[in-house]
């Protein structure tokens, strides 16, 4: 309460405190004084009444209304520039027989007026100047812009009133002005740690799109989430994914979507979209002619099934595991919509050429002697396969 006493006592010594002595003013000067303000209001009503209407009356035939709406924001403050513009005159004629405290205190006041003003039509124009920088983000390609355009407006208001209060606090607390700077500043890094994390989405938005990682309709893999999920969109905060396994909505943070790895399965690496399917088949105990029928019918098999490519596979009998035949099946589907439907007919290829071979027993024994699996050895039992995806 002490210190909001001080600053009102303090701007009322540098302003109105000061002695006019009217009486030594010449009476040619305070007529000059009076003929130059009815000038000045005969000024401001022609301008207004002449030039700003015609104005209005061009920009009528315009087909935005953005620049109707600005002249009638300037319309007022325009006025009142006028009469800046005409006090300053006057002060210019009465200069010489003011003191020089008040010499220096007039253009000061007159500058802060002047900055109010400024800072009003730029207040007010504020949200005009969002909507056109949201009608020419709509014609660009990418959607960083569109994401940032709102918040546009509120940023040039408060730019505008924190230059607005710092100068006039310069002016009319003189060396006062250094500590509501310094609180302004102390201020802005207490927020800075506050909001770090937003601050860091907010790049990482940037980072998104400028590095094209993902787009809203891809389909992705991203680590700590089951399954594929699809970009719903991407906020200047956070990125929405729907889980195919739930049928859910998840928000994820920007950041976490940058520092963690994400796999585009939308993008394309060709000509075409290919979609990887990967198999790893483990036979147990079969011989080398077993081997070569199951990946040569394997290699006969996926030609026929829809939506795989015909070419581009991988069929190999990789290497030998304990007792197990590891054969590694790689195949790409080349229409993303029958994804599903080719990776269920490739298993069941593998299961119908399995039984050909008569292996079907599909799961795995653990086997804890190593006796009691050669005694199960010699009495025949069926070879043991095992499907790794």
């Amino acid at each position: 309460m002490e210190n909001l006493k001080s600053t009102i006592n303090l701007i009322k010594e540098r302003i109105f405190d000061s002695d006019f002595q009217l009486g030594n003013i010449p009476l040619s000067t305070i007529l000059m004084v009076v003929i130059i303000l009815l000038l000045t209001q005969i000024c401001r009503g022609l301008f207004t009444a002449i030039i700003i209407d015609r104005i209005e009356r061009l920009t009528s035939a315009t087909e935005t209304t953005l620049d109707d709406e600005f002249i009638k924001i300037l319309r007022a403050p325009l006025g009142w520039l006028i009469w800046l513009a005409g006090l300053w005159l006057v002060h210019s004629v009465a200069a010489t027989h003011l003191s020089p405290e008040q010499n220096q205190k007039i253009p000061e006041m007159l500058f802060v007026s002047a900055l109010f003003i400024a800072t009003y039509i730029l207040y007010r124009a504020a949200p005009l100047l969002g909507e056109l920088l949201a009608g020419l983000a709509a014609h660009t390609e990418t959607e960083l812009d569109d994401l940032f355009v709102p918040y546009f407006p509120r940023l040039f208001q408060t730019a505008a009133i924190l230059i607005a209060v710092i100068k006039a606090s310069e002016i009319l607390l003189g060396t006062s002005a250094g500590a509501l700077i310094g609180l302004v500043g102390g201020a802005g890094v207490a927020l800075g740690l506050l909001m770090k994390d937003i601050i860091y989405d907010w790049f990482c938005t940037v980072i998104i799109y400028a590095d094209g990682l993902y787009k809203p309709g891809d389909w992705v893999a991203v680590d700590g989430v089951n399954g594929f999920v699809q970009i719903v969109s991407i906020g200047l905060r956070s990125t929405q994914l729907r889980l195919t396994e739930w049928g859910s909505i998840k928000k994820v943070p920007n950041s976490k979507m940058i520092a963690g790895v994400v796999e585009n399965w939308s993008q394309k690496t060709g000509d075409t979209f290919e979609w990887g399917i990967n198999l790893t088949l483990k036979v147990d105990g079969i011989s080398a002619e077993q081997t070569s029928c199951i990946c040569q019918a394997i290699e006969d098999k996926i030609p026929s099934i829809d939506g795989l490519h015909k070419q581009n596979m991988l069929v190999l009998f990789s290497h030998i595991e304990e007792n197990a035949r590891v054969i590694i099946v790689r195949v790409f589907v080349i229409d993303t919509n029958l994804y599903i439907a080719a990776q269920q007919n490739l298993n069941l290829a593998l299961l119908e050429i399995l039984e050909k071979e008569e292996i079907d027993h599909l799961h795995v024994e653990l086997e804890k002697q190593l006796q009691d699996y050669k005694q199960v050895k010699e009495n025949g039992s069926p070879s043991v396969a095992m499907i790794n995806f």
